[in-house]
């Protein structure tokens, strides 16, 4: 796993747009608070393009991505929002290019599609946690230390806030962690690009507003793919949204079935990706280890960045 530079204080970050469009003062807001961390936003006026959906041809969109990726006065590259979009990037990038500028890539939701890229495709650590616009709402929107010390500390952060967490399945393992938004890394599957990280991993799964069976039919489709059975480990979100009317099915129940297809424990209601909470970042592509006793932990065993 290539691990990049960790980000110092006045680091040029790069915000791009690779899926849909979004609102200029939650944009505005976002740059501020990247300020307040000690950091230098920057970005291309073609950020603000927008074509139906998504903010831009797939084409452009790509060129403004790796023109950021590849530029050796940019530290850091954080998305401005998810939405839709971010899978058509693809085809425009190869692996040696990633692995030759790595650096901080960091976003959620829809950038998954990107995540999954580069850490599984390039081998390049990456971070599961806010995007430009989750900033602009708010610090109670985001877990402002986990950020910063995940991306500017090359020290391992050890263990992350399990508040609210339940045990779905207890036990003890330890592996890489890969994943994030479920709809995403289905959407992944059977194209040159997909969702495939090694056996022995800890899967993390995100993902908001969809209904129960939906979330059955995504969990059956990994199932059948077999993306469950080589995990050792599942840390679930909270799955916001993803209930039915009556309350009585939901994600959570959905999840419950397929904890006997993981060979480790199960955890469910981590405030990460998709969350009322503020975002827990994670990183993606470095070794974790899931505990149930004596205490529910999520611990990174190591850095993501290095000094």
């Amino acid at each position: 796993m290539i691990k990049p530079p960790a980000l110092c204080e006045g680091d040029r970050i790069a915000v791009v747009a690779p899926a849909s469009p979004f609102d200029r003062e939650d944009f505005g807001r976002g740059l501020i608070e990247l300020r307040s961390i000690g950091l230098e936003p920057v970005f291309n006026r073609s950020v603000f393009d927008r074509s139906e959906y998504v903010a831009g041809s797939a084409s452009s969109r790509a060129e403004d991505f790796f023109a950021a990726w590849r530029n050796p006065t940019i530290a850091g590259v954080m998305a401005v929002r998810g939405g839709y979009g971010s899978a058509q990037l693809l085809p425009f990038f190869n692996t040696t290019d990633f692995r030759r500028t790595p650096k901080v890539l960091i976003g959620c939701s829809d950038i998954t599609s990107l995540l999954s890229f580069a850490s599984i495709q390039c081998e390049i650590a990456v971070f599961h946690g806010p995007m430009v616009v989750t900033l602009g709402n708010g610090r109670e929107r985001y877990d402002r230390g986990s950020l910063v010390r995940q991306l500017m500390s090359a020290i391992p952060y050890g263990a992350v806030n399990c508040d609210g967490v339940d045990v779905l399945k207890a036990g003890a393992s330890r592996g890489p962690i890969y994943g994030g938004t479920l709809t995403q890394i289905v959407s992944s599957l059977g194209t040159p690009f997909p969702f495939s990280p090694p056996d022995k991993y800890v899967l993390l799964l995100d993902d908001v507003d969809e209904r129960p069976y939906r979330v059955d039919r995504m969990m059956n489709q990994m199932r059948q793919a077999g993306l469950l059975k080589r995990a050792c480990a599942l840390v679930c979100s909270e799955f916001p949204g993803c209930l039915e009317n009556d309350g009585v099915l939901s994600a959570r129940s959905v999840l419950d079935n397929y904890t006997g297809d993981i060979n480790g424990p199960v955890l469910f209601g981590l405030r990460t990706g998709h969350t009322p909470h503020p975002m827990v970042t994670l990183p993606l592509g470095v070794e974790a280890s899931v505990y149930t006793n004596p205490r529910i932990e999520v611990v990174l065993e190591e850095a993501a960045v290095t000094a």
